[in-house]
């Protein structure tokens, strides 16, 4: 039986990885967006700060704090990837979210496990740089291979996930070639890039990628559901027949596009306390925009669940960019 080592939980995003001083350029974003949600309600940035007060925020948005907390960042992350490299793992079942890079509105399923025996992890091209909107050009060679790859998938896992998945009463969505995407390039989208790029820096081995649809109406999946299917995950890893080595990361989230820290506390305690109800229970209205990406952490933790692994904070650091509290909530844990 293959052995499930170490569960890891890391944020992804455009701050995480863009120096501090040009944090402003998606604070920029932020003041012209019409669906900036919070706890379960969408407002225009005017509407965000008189709900919640500028008092609260002012004071974190100095240069001074986003050095510091990105340094915090920084240090995080390098934690994670010495633990996946402490592990000695023979494969890493990544779970992230597609953000139309790759599945568009052909199809969306709320879960699918791609099973192919390479995954092309390609450079950003410069026609997609150009038409991003402010700052994400900045971030996005961050999460992109520096010259065109083929990453090592891992299809016999992938498909012992699918199979056990569907025998488990879950229909998901299984891919042997990535779609072109947008990109036209059928790479690994940015949630995928991230991991590979920020966490690992670059040290790669075989990978399964799981598509969460965190995002996009009508279909991404109850945080429930995420949950069951992630306890479904877990079993079939430590059923599939050998003695491999095998890691999960969950890539994305805490709170963004509005920061919510007593949210994040509840679903961090719950992680740490492995309490599927709470979980559970989480209301799909507030897992929104990119918060939807909590969604990642909870599948994780399914799959993490009954492994007698317990979740470690490494670090939660909220990253504010403006006053009305917008920014990227990041976190950081691990289950080993």
């Amino acid at each position: 039986m293959a052995n499930l080592v170490l569960g890891v939980g890391t944020s992804h995003g455009p701050m995480l990885v863009t120096p501090p001083e040009e944090w402003h350029r998606r604070a920029q974003a932020d003041r012209g967006n019409t669906s900036l949600n919070f706890q379960g309600r969408n407002y225009d940035f005017e509407g965000l700060v008189a709900a919640r007060g500028t008092s609260e925020f002012e004071g974190r948005i100095s240069l001074e704090q986003h050095l510091a907390r990105h340094a915090r960042v920084l240090a995080a992350v390098e934690k994670l990837g010495a633990a996946i490299d402490a592990a000695e793992l023979d494969a890493l079942v990544i779970v992230s979210s597609d953000h139309k890079e790759i599945f568009d509105d052909q199809v969306l399923a709320p879960f699918t496990v791609y099973w192919g025996e390479e995954i092309d992890h390609m450079p950003v091209n410069e026609a997609s740089l150009a038409k991003m909107g402010p700052g994400l050009a900045l971030s996005a060679r961050a999460y992109a291979a520096n010259e065109p790859t083929k990453l090592a998938g891992s299809p016999e896992l992938a498909k012992a996930i699918i199979d056990h998945s569907i025998n488990a009463d879950f229909d998901v969505a299984s891919s042997l070639m990535l779609p072109a995407g947008k990109h036209g390039n059928h790479a690994i989208p940015h949630g995928w890039g991230y991991v590979l790029e920020q966490v690992l820096g670059g040290r790669y081995l075989p990978v399964v990628p799981i598509f969460v649809n965190t995002f996009w109406s009508p279909t991404p999946p109850t945080a429930r559901r995420c949950y069951a299917w992630g306890k479904a995950i877990g079993d079939a890893i430590r059923s599939w027949d050998g003695t491999a080595r095998i890691g999960i990361v969950a890539s994305g989230g805490l709170s963004h596009m509005v920061i919510d820290e007593a949210f994040d506390q509840r679903v961090l305690t719950a992680l740490r306390e492995d309490d599927a109800e709470a979980l559970g229970a989480i209301p799909s209205t507030w897992l929104e925009s990119g918060s939807s990406e909590i969604r990642n952490w909870i599948v994780t933790a399914g799959a993490m669940s009954g492994s007698g692994l317990e979740m470690d904070l490494v670090d939660y650091v909220p990253l504010y960019r403006s006053e009305a509290g917008t920014g990227n909530a990041a976190g950081f844990a691990l289950w080993g």
